[in-house]
């Protein structure tokens, strides 16, 4: 089983504060298999990472819409801040990537309202259902919305520093391709073994 972390950050993100190499070493020490970076609004470090570490990151961003937060999964280059939703996921499809809703109804955060994911539904590829800085209101209400809209589920660490590292992570049997990945995550373990729980993190 692989050990993968969809939802962390290095310091290409305005409020990320480990470098490549950092989140390397920490990934190595946590027995992480494979980590997606997913800066926000730049894929810069994510694909600086793929040409560095090609077996163990998955190349992502974490891009603000008009509305709610969307990070592609396996993407290949950057999807422009504050577009509609519907253009940005659109862009992420086109890469052949994965759609990924982080933290979606958690008020301390830019999220969707509920009435929005439904409508964005067949573009949506995964829910996030747990985060370590969402209040458990908000985790379990992400959790029953994506049982509801039958998406995939995600646990992710959300972590911005490579300390961070390690606290959550899914259990995913190897996969071929996208699509293979997707289908392998539906039946992942989601795995926490801590939570930062501060309601802060962005």
């Amino acid at each position: 089983m692989l050990r993968v972390d969809l939802h962390l950050h290095s310091h290409y993100s305005h409020d990320g504060l480990s470098s490549l190499d950092e989140l390397i070493e920490r990934a190595h020490e946590c027995r992480l298999d494979r980590i997606a970076l997913t800066d926000h609004n730049t894929v810069e470090g994510a694909l600086n990472l793929v040409r560095v570490a090609p077996e163990l990151a998955i190349a992502g961003e974490e891009v603000k819409t008009l509305e709610g937060e969307v990070i592609g999964l396996f993407i290949t280059d950057r999807v422009p801040p504050f577009l509609a939703p519907e253009e940005a996921m659109d862009r992420i499809h086109q890469m052949g990537g994965l759609t990924y809703i982080p933290h979606p109804l958690d008020r301390h955060r830019a999220n969707f309202r509920p009435e929005r994911m439904v409508e964005l539904a067949t573009r949506i590829d995964i829910i996030e259902s747990y985060n370590p800085w969402c209040d458990a209101a908000a985790n379990t209400a992400a959790a029953r919305l994506a049982e509801e809209l039958a998406k995939v589920q995600a646990t992710g660490s959300d972590s911005h520093s490579a300390q961070e590292l390690g606290r959550s992570w899914m259990e995913i049997e190897e996969y071929s391709s996208t699509e293979d990945f997707l289908e392998k995550l539906r039946y992942a373990r989601h795995v926490v073994t801590a939570s930062s729980g501060t309601g802060r993190r962005a």
